[in-house]
């Protein structure tokens, strides 16, 4: 099967490197990567050259610096690049971060997943993360969720559940939406993918401003909003943290902020949200 890997990059020069040699050193070859080179002010655009003048399969697109918002930064970026290329010329179209370290096999192992489970419809790894010069597993309590880092959709799938949006939340929102379409996300635990920097360290956001902010342009209603805030609360052990995430929840409905999904996709996100309450904290 034929792979578009989309790689957005702000400031990567340190990063990059390893991401793309991860890639030029994969059995499987039949891919091409577009570095979205999206505002860079380090030295981004010369490391991405130096790939591009060797390595025919790496092609980039330089953008304007967008706002720095979760979510909405790194899709727009994506977005931008998957418009550079005929996507119905490939099988399998990826989103990959620049500061990620594959292992040789993780494209053939990919490749194999879609070709012998026609129902796959995102395939990923596990996130691994350096500690005390040792890599670890990353931590995130759901192993069966493939994450933003690393998404590899067939391209199908992609299509049916209408791409990825431009909105805080857009890596749960494709999983809740392939799902209700029939097609699996699965997580290979043997492909165990090294991330170099921690997700979030440049974000200026407040925890809990990203919280409200995260599950309000997830579309959940206010029952479920509140839920999930006191869920997070009793992880910090804050009830000042429960009241500050609902006050910035409370604060997108004000405004009316437009959300990215539509109401027929926002009642499949809370249906499965509902689902997902009932049967771990109800027992129902």
């Amino acid at each position: 099967m034929k792979f578009l890997i989309i790689i957005p990059a702000h400031n990567e020069q340190d990063n990059l490197p390893f991401t793309l040699d991860s890639l030029k050193n994969q059995r499987h070859t039949d891919f091409t990567v577009v570095v979205v080179n999206d505002g860079s002010t380090d030295q981004t655009a010369e490391v991405i050259q130096k790939y591009t003048t060797e390595d025919s399969r790496f092609e980039t697109i330089n953008l304007d610096k967008s706002a720095h918002q979760p979510g909405s930064k790194v899709v727009n970026a994506f977005n931008q690049g998957l418009n550079y290329k005929n996507s119905n010329d490939f099988d399998i179209i990826c989103k990959f971060d620049a500061d990620i370290i594959l292992g040789d096999a993780y494209l053939s192992t990919i490749n194999k997943a879609f070709v012998e489970n026609p129902t796959y419809g995102l395939v990923g790894g596990l996130l691994f993360v350096e500690k005390n010069d040792t890599w670890v597993y990353e931590g995130n309590s759901n192993r069966h969720h493939v994450r933003g880092p690393m998404k590899s959709y067939r391209k199908e799938c992609f299509q049916a559940i209408g791409g990825l949006r431009e909105t805080l939340g857009w890596d749960n929102i494709d999983s809740i939406l392939l799902d209700n379409l029939g097609w699996k996300e699965v997580v290979l635990p043997e492909l165990q993918v090294k991330l170099i920097k921690v997700k979030g360290a440049d974000y200026t956001v407040k925890p809990s401003d990203y919280y409200g902010r995260y599950f309000y342009f997830l579309g959940l209603n206010r029952f479920l909003a509140y839920i999930s805030s006191s869920k997070e609360a009793m992880k910090s052990k804050s009830i000042s943290f429960f009241f500050k995430i609902i006050s910035s929840y409370e604060k997108c409905r004000s405004q009316n902020l437009e959300l990215k999904i539509s109401k027929a996709e926002q009642k499949i996100i809370n249906n499965q949200r509902w689902a997902i309450l009932k049967k771990k904290w109800l027992k129902i």
